[in-house]
């Protein structure tokens, strides 16, 4: 069977931040130099670096021209140059929104010399804002942990769409959105959660997963913190009941988009849990110790995570390697525009359409804070229009859906 590499659909246009009163609009000239801001104040920079980034916020909030990026030794810059090209001289608003945030935090780590002086893995201009987001939910993570390792004792369909569920609303404590309270972090209620999932493809979902075993399963990994815990409960799930013999994790080479997740924050969150001295946190932290050390849970990194490219461009190895698992996770809402391309799909175009380009089964797990979304019943749209005029970005609601190949 040949795998087509475009959406078959005709490509509409990508979303701007000069679209007049948009999400993308705030996002490039309110949200972004708050972000810088607050790496400034969160972090132990010298002067000039702190000058710099806030050079990069003000030139966002009064729509100033993209800057070239400095050959910084990142292994990524000779990629990053052909990026830029097209957008030589434009100013931040008028470039696609996606290249723009992708950007945005790859300019980050040049002004912060994350690859120049060797540092890799030790300055992760995120990690206050990414401890906060664990720490804060410890009492959730108890209880969900708690829950889990009973689950392990009797497996059932009821635990497996449960702990899917845990990993769609996980991502609702996004932190790049600067919004998650303690209470929103520590306060988690599946039931009254269901009613906000506005396409809900998860029986599909189940019974592709139970109806025989599964080699290996993959995940595009988004956000660290309290949802990277509900992937890894999903993870050791589908690991300790048999579902699966492999699970691979795909994750960002270096910090991004304030909380997504990289290989040290897998690692962190691990050792977070063994230090707890709570025996629920441990158990479930040891298995997940052996499952590494057995090569059946691997941490996978590659720079196409973090590039400003769609999914359907995504380089041939990498789609090769994705290609030998049964089934692929794609979590959150910046993965979703990726596979989306973020662009102006209508919202009720049949997503399998647009994502045909992927070798293998797919599911999205994703809360909206985005207005990018397709494969949603024209009644729904146009419900939540009038219901809920900021229903696309404010991460009350979600999609779980399915894509089988054809």
């Amino acid at each position: 069977m040949t795998i087509p590499s475009l959406p078959k659909l005709p490509l509409p246009s990508p979303l701007v931040g000069s679209e007049t009163n948009s999400f993308t609009e705030y996002t490039v000239t309110q949200r972004m130099p708050g972000i810088a801001r607050r790496v400034i104040v969160e972090n132990n920079f010298p002067a000039d670096i702190n000058e710099r980034l806030e050079k990069l916020a003000s030139e966002l909030s009064s729509q100033g021209n993209v800057p070239p990026l400095g050959d910084d030794c990142g292994a990524d810059f000779p990629e990053w140059e052909k990026y830029l090209e097209p957008y030589q001289g434009k100013r931040w608003i008028d470039v696609p929104w996606f290249f723009a945030e992708t950007y945005f935090y790859r300019l980050i780590l040049e002004i912060t010399n994350y690859f120049r002086d060797g540092n890799f893995y030790e300055v992760d201009v995120f990690a206050f804002q990414k401890n906060q987001g664990l720490e804060g939910s410890f009492n959730s993570i108890i209880s969900l942990c708690s829950q889990l390792n009973k689950w392990l004792v009797e497996p059932s369909k009821i635990a497996l769409t449960a702990l899917i569920y845990f990993a769609l609303w996980g991502n609702r404590v996004d932190l790049s959105l600067w919004s998650a309270t303690e209470s929103e972090r520590s306060h988690f209620d599946i039931d009254s959660q269901i009613a906000h999932i506005l396409v809900n493809d998860s029986p599909q979902v189940i019974e592709f997963l139970t109806s025989d075993k599964k080699g290996r399963i993959d995940f595009v990994i988004d956000n660290s913190g309290f949802e990277l815990v509900c992937d890894l409960c999903l993870v050791d799930y589908l690991l300790g009941s048999g579902i699966t013999n492999e699970v691979h994790l795909h994750l960002k080479p270096h910090p991004t988009f304030v909380s997504d997740a990289m290989i040290k924050d897998v690692y962190h969150t691990i050792e977070f849990f063994l230090a707890s001295q709570n025996q629920e946190l441990i158990v479930f932290a040891q298995r997940l110790q052996e499952y590494l050390r057995l090569g059946r849970l691997l941490l996978r990194e590659d720079y196409f995570w973090t590039s400003p490219l769609a999914f359907w461009e995504i380089p041939k190895p990498l789609k090769n390697e994705i290609s030998n698992a049964d089934l692929l996770f794609v979590k959150g809402d910046a993965n979703y525009r990726k596979l989306l391309g973020d662009r102006h799909w209508d919202f009720t175009t049949d997503i399998s359409d647009i994502i045909c380009y992927l070798p293998i089964p797919m599911v999205a797990l994703r809360t909206l804070k985005s207005e990018v979304a397709a494969g949603i019943e024209p009644e729904v749209v146009e419900r939540l229009q009038e219901s809920d005029p900021s229903w696309l970005t404010n991460g009350q609601w979600g999609l779980i859906q399915f894509v089988p190949r054809k």
